[in-house]
């Protein structure tokens, strides 16, 4: 029997997966890494736990499995974007990697934005601080000698190809979600990079541009002795967690909706012809030839839960004790009216990434009162984060989008309460996946299809993937949540000029 292999490599930690070619999970493995927050709104992680909880999560993943390592046919991978990373010519970190969700580089995605470019039609008409050229411009403003001295200025999914194979691609999917890279435009935006001071850039970053799911190359030798794979495993070009997460959920006909809620939550889906909505994108070529891709998101949904439990102390170090004490309260929770009596949450804990596009946005409480309990707080989270879905879905129908199916993944997807939540606020089925591992089972499609395993995403999608249940909204409860939306959408009005005046009190003078 064949396998294919999928790593997702997320904010919080890896997981590995490995998948027979009708898409059940043979045997998985992760490890977990840290997030460094050092002044507000930045946050980085050491590059090098990235590949050190890799190679364990392999190692681990095929322990389990017990296959011959030759029935592994082809692995690819699915890296959370922009996490910029500087190198050096040898591939070793030089700094700390600057994470998706940190904003520090705001005033230069300003800066940049206001030099216009015909590409950024196609990412939503402005630069967020969180990708690409907007971090590149902070650290060559900022941190000179480490842009001087950076071979190479690539994301996570950059250097985990280099690690595994020993050669520098660039993934076309993070180059068109993140990098302003637009094929019909030629490629890559040389006229802001000319006007915006980052000529050189191009030079650190990699010549060749694979799509998702074409081949990069063999498994290299070492990296095959360290995991018990074999190096002639067939490597594909792997691109962004939640696009692999879109192709893992099945979510590839017109008017799907892949909403994957991790740490942030991203809403994905692919058209055929290009949506200028408030949201990233339309992307040309991401993921598959001739599709545009919709990228609305949500910048801190999951990792706000997690903020939550470590704030009441309800997370331990270990994964097992920290899914108990969730579970608990969540069960206090679930008895709570829509609403959570009076308590508003505001989700904007990083900034909003869309349809606001606020990197001063911040979250708020709303409404406490001493008869609240952490109970109270968790279901003001999940329907504070729930009403943001349920902005960035309406945003996008009113720019002519038909939503006809929405499937969720990820973590937050685990959860019955969560998940009845946002059926309820959104007043739609969402469908869940058969597979805990919708991201990995994304990237070994990638490989399955590098591998000559499937024709196409079609093929592919109707072997490996099935719907395990389906949510189903309660009726009665749409007109309570509907006043509650219309209160979560008047607070960020309310409270936005307050929050940019106070975003800029609290910076450190002395801060770069």
């Amino acid at each position: 029997m064949d396998y294919l292999l999928g790593i997702d490599l997320g904010t919080q930690g890896v997981r590995c997966a490995l998948f027979n070619l009708e898409g059940r999970l043979a045997a998985t493995a992760a490890r977990a890494f840290r997030t460094s927050h050092p002044r507000p709104m930045w946050a980085e992680q050491d590059p090098e736990t990235w590949w050190q909880a890799t190679v364990a999560a392999l190692r681990e993943t095929m322990e389990r499995a017990a296959v011959p390592p030759a029935a592994v046919r082809a692995l690819s991978y699915d890296c959370a974007s922009c996490n910029v990373v500087a190198l050096d010519s040898e591939g070793r970190p030089l700094r700390p990697a600057l994470l998706w969700m940190d904003e520090r580089a705001h005033e230069a995605a300003a800066a940049l934005t206001r030099l216009g470019s015909p590409h950024f039609r196609y990412c939503g008409g402005s630069l967020s601080p969180q990708w690409m050229l907007p971090k590149a411009r902070w650290l060559k403003d900022h941190e000179p000698d480490t842009y001087a001295r950076a071979a190479w200025l690539v994301e996570a999914t950059d250097l985990l190809t280099y690690r595994l194979t020993g050669e520098w691609t660039a993934s076309l999917d993070n180059a068109t979600a993140k990098w302003n890279y637009v094929r019909p435009l030629g490629g890559w935006p040389l006229d802001v990079l000319k006007a915006g001071g980052l000529e050189e850039l191009p030079d650190k970053w990699p010549r060749r541009v694979l799509p998702v799911g074409s081949v990069v190359g063999l498994l290299h030798p070492a990296v095959a002795d360290a995991t018990g794979l074999t190096p002639a495993t067939l490597v594909a070009q792997g691109g962004i967690d939640a696009h692999a997460g879109m192709i893992g959920l099945g979510a590839i006909d017109a008017g799907d909706l892949a909403l994957i809620v991790g740490s942030s939550t991203c809403h994905m889906a692919l058209t055929s012809a290009p949506v200028f909505a408030d949201i990233w994108g339309p992307y040309p070529d991401a993921v598959a030839d001739g599709a545009f891709l919709l990228e609305g998101g949500q910048t801190a949904t999951g990792s706000v839960v997690q903020w939550l439990l470590t704030l009441t102390g309800l997370a331990p170090e270990d994964a097992e004790g920290r899914a108990r004490a969730l579970a608990a309260l969540e069960c206090e929770a679930r008895h709570l009216p829509p609403g959570a009596q009076g308590l508003l949450v505001l989700d904007h804990f990083q900034g909003n990434r869309t349809p606001h596009k606020d990197p001063h946005a911040r979250g708020a409480l709303i409404g406490l009162t001493l008869g609240h309990s952490r109970a109270h707080l968790l279901r003001g989270v999940y329907e504070g984060v729930a009403f943001g879905t349920r902005a960035v879905l309406e945003n996008l129908a009113t720019h002519g989008f038909g939503l006809r199916r929405l499937v969720a993944g990820g973590g937050g997807s685990r959860s019955p309460l969560w998940m009845q939540i946002h059926a309820d606020v959104l007043s739609r089925p969402i469908e869940l996946p058969e597979t805990p591992e919708p991201m990995a089972l994304g990237a070994a499609i990638w490989a399955g299809l590098a591998a000559g395993c499937f024709r196409d995403y079609r093929e592919a999608v109707r072997r490996m993937v099935r719907v395990r249940d389906v949510v189903a909204p309660v009726v009665a409860v749409r007109p309570a949540y509907d006043v509650h939306y219309a209160r979560y959408q008047e607070a960020y009005e309310r409270l936005r000029d307050l929050e940019r005046r106070t975003a800029y009190a609290s910076r450190d003078p002395l801060s770069p």
